[in-house]
């Protein structure tokens, strides 16, 4: 497997001297925002391997392909940067802490799981039952014990430090915008003429994030020649939601990028568009710092 770490451990979990994720500081933080790139990890502990009823390569089809890798230049600019090193199919952080199906466990969950949220309903629980494409990731029950431990161990440390970063960053400038960075496959369309878009935005259809920085960033990056779309078929999920608090000044945004730029999505290798794309990102950072540190023409901004 190209790009990807396996590591050893004694459970289902990671090796207890490895780190589940990192956050990426600049020298100094110039810039009220934060970035997060919570679905990109690959590392996959051995045993988590030996657990799943799927291949080394069928078990990726849920990561976020190298998107850490194309917002890396966020701290350069004076934001941190936070990515997970755990992988989606083994913790989904973009869920509410228990969202978790109960037939894939053997034992007790608590009182207060919800078992009955559409994304449980659909196999993407916190704890996920299948990978893209509708794959079993299991073939006998998951011990309800050594689930839970993954919520304590790296889902729980994981928010804690999203939300530490989030609170410096209103603390220190007033305000916090969040960008929760994710890639989405190639194929997607939206709309009846089923255009493909490059990117979307999504802010929770207006909830998560005040207007004028979702248009921001959709202006930026048409201009910039990318086919953006808004909150379709991607609004936005626990992240985007439980951190954007518009009334209090913090600011949530999604952005997906459209894999079919960057990536061949079967052999999960890196194609050379990648640079240039990354490099476009890296403007697009700059330019929209630029839009949060020019009040005055932020709003004319918006409204292009």
């Amino acid at each position: 497997m190209k790009d990807v770490t396996v590591t050893g451990g004694k459970d289902d979990s990671f090796d207890g001297e490895a780190r589940h994720f990192e956050v990426i500081r600049p020298e100094r933080q110039l810039l009220p925002l934060v970035f997060n790139s919570p679905h990109s990890g690959r590392v996959y502990s051995a045993a988590f391997l030996a657990e799943t009823r799927l291949d080394a390569r069928e078990i990726r089809r849920s990561e976020d392909l190298f998107v850490d890798e194309l917002f890396a230049m966020a701290p350069a600019f004076g934001a941190p940067l936070q990515r997970a090193f755990f992988p989606r199919a083994f913790l989904d952080v973009n869920r509410e802490p228990f969202e978790l199906d109960p037939r894939m466990f053997s034992g007790a969950l608590p009182s207060h799981v919800n078992t009955t949220s559409i994304r449980v309903a659909g196999g993407l629980g916190t704890i996920p039952r299948i990978v893209a494409e509708n794959m079993p990731i299991y073939d006998r029950p998951i011990d309800a014990d050594a689930g839970l431990r993954r919520i304590e161990e790296i889902y729980r440390p994981y928010h804690q430090s999203l939300k530490q970063l989030m609170q410096e960053t209103k603390r220190q400038f007033g305000r916090a915008v969040l960008i929760d960075c994710h890639s989405m496959p190639g194929g997607v369309t939206v709309g009846g003429h089923r255009r493909k878009p490059d990117i979307v935005i999504g802010d929770r259809f207006s909830t998560s994030a005040s207007s004028d920085i979702a248009y921001a960033a959709i202006s930026i990056l048409e201009r910039m020649g990318f086919v953006t779309a808004y909150n379709k078929p991607y609004a936005g999920g626990f992240i985007t939601e439980h951190y954007g608090r518009p009334g209090a000044d913090c600011h949530a945004i999604q952005i997906e990028v459209s894999r079919r730029l960057y990536a061949d999505e079967q052999s999960y290798v890196k194609k050379p568009e990648f640079i240039a794309l990354k490099q476009a990102l890296t403007l697009f950072i700059q330019e929209f710092a630029a839009f949060l540190a020019d009040g005055e023409d932020s709003a004319g901004l918006a409204a292009e």
